[in-house]
């Protein structure tokens, strides 16, 4: 992956959008889950999301080491890619919670007959699947929000007067 584009870090580039997608994601998967007016109309986009935020998370991470290993060792540097090589395992889950709940929604809503037993099981399961996914949705925005916290130190350090940049 190049480190540059038009002369310019790729990765504050590819960050910014997934600063706006990972958050996006968030919010749309838990809106999904505990709004239903909000679950019809968005149909499948709370998942699709997510599958960008998926995507963004390694290009993130990769372009940032590139930018890591081109800069001066700094411990906030540091700090900062530990944070971001941590965001994966919660976008994954964030996807893969947020694509089942979408599918085991709709099946629901399309059982019907005679089967109780199996629409009552469809619906505890499906409400376990939407509450794991409220889990990470909170989890992948409390991870994305440290990981901007230590970026924008790591990039702001030292650039004010006084003791306040610490």
């Amino acid at each position: 992956m190049p480190s540059t584009i038009f002369g310019l870090p790729l990765h504050p580039l590819i960050v910014h959008a997934t600063v706006v997608f990972v958050p996006l994601a968030v919010i749309a998967v838990a809106a999904a889950v505990l709004v239903p007016r909000f679950r019809r109309w968005a149909g499948p986009v709370p998942a699709a999301l997510s599958l960008v935020a998926l995507v963004l998370t390694p290009l993130s991470t990769s372009s940032g080491e590139n930018l890591e290993h081109s800069l001066p060792h700094n411990q906030l540097i540091e700090q900062h890619a530990e944070l971001g090589d941590q965001l994966i395992p919660f976008t994954i889950g964030l996807f893969v919670l947020a694509a089942g709940f979408w599918w085991l929604d709709r099946r629901r809503a399309v059982a019907g007959g005679p089967g109780a037993k199996t629409r009552d099981r469809l619906r505890v399961v499906t409400a376990v699947v939407g509450a794991l996914a409220v889990l990470a949705a909170v989890g992948t925005g409390v991870q994305v929000a440290r990981i901007g916290h230590s970026g924008a130190k790591a990039a702001w350090a030292g650039t004010g007067s006084g003791s306040s940049d610490q």
